[in-house]
């Protein structure tokens, strides 16, 4: 009898859980496209992965350091993206794109703003949707450049035209320049440069507390590759730890207010 009922039992209680266990996964996944300021060592990506989002939720982080919106395509990394685009099994695919750092002039990679820069965002946002993915576009994080006490925000005309295109093209936006600029004019110079990668001199501190950045020297910056590489020089525009996860945070909180459907995967 003992026996007959343990079987019976044993048969129950193996029914119920494989009938759960078989239910296929509804899994999304989130691509980041985008230059130092997202990729892993020296932008906010990394740590937007490892803190926000939840395990039905895949995060590529494809950011690559010195890209512009027109040599990350020349060199291959868009076509990486759109293949990750493609890899079935995801529910939905969003591809978060921030460009503008490297686009401005004075850089190996700049493109014109008024045709080059958003006529690439343009052709990233199609070419994403073309694979049933659905694009987010996002501003240029702030550089944190400060002169008696205001933030000098150089990236304001790169951000304005990436609100354009996002217009134009009915894409969500995460304004990152302006909330990133708000907080670090909040902060102040001083406490503004805890988000860099390495710390400031300490003969920077003077110039610091009374609102200004001085020149940081140049940087034993090896050629851009595509492995990338951690940042951990002092400078104004990329990202320490504290930096990132401050950063990510933001990202992470408009991300959940301009693409609902993600919310329940997501952490603020």
């Amino acid at each position: 009898m003992k026996s007959v009922l343990f079987g019976a039992l044993t048969l129950a209680m193996a029914a119920s859980p494989a009938a759960a266990q078989d239910a296929p996964i509804q899994a999304d996944k989130i691509i980041l496209v985008g230059d130092s300021t997202t990729a892993v060592g020296s932008g906010w990506g990394g740590a937007f992965c490892d803190r926000h989002v939840l395990s039905a939720l895949a995060c590529v982080n494809l950011g690559r350091q010195g890209r512009s919106t027109s040599t990350y395509r020349t060199e291959g990394s868009w076509d990486l993206a759109l293949n990750e685009m493609a890899t079935p099994g995801y529910r939905t695919v969003w591809v978060m794109i921030q460009f503008g750092h490297n686009d401005q002039p004075g850089k190996r990679s700049s493109t014109d703003l008024a045709t080059q820069f958003p006529a690439n965002l343009r052709a990233y946002v199609a070419e994403a949707r073309a694979r049933g993915a659905r694009p987010v576009l996002l501003t240029p994080l702030t550089r944190r450049h400060f002169k008696d006490g205001q933030l000098q925000n150089t990236l304001v005309p790169w951000a304005e035209a990436v609100r354009a295109v996002a217009v134009e093209t009915n894409t969500p936006l995460i304004d990152l320049n302006a909330a990133s600029a708000e907080l670090v004019q909040r902060l102040g110079a001083s406490e503004a440069a805890r988000l860099s990668p390495g710390a400031p001199p300490p003969d920077f501190d003077a110039a610091l507390r009374a609102g200004n950045t001085p020149p940081t020297p140049p940087a034993a910056t090896p050629p851009a590759t595509a492995y990338g590489r951690h940042v951990d020089d002092f400078d104004y525009t990329h990202l320490g730890p504290e930096g990132a996860a401050v950063i990510a945070s933001l990202v992470a909180q408009d991300l959940i207010a301009v693409a609902p459907d993600l919310a329940p995967r997501l952490v603020p």
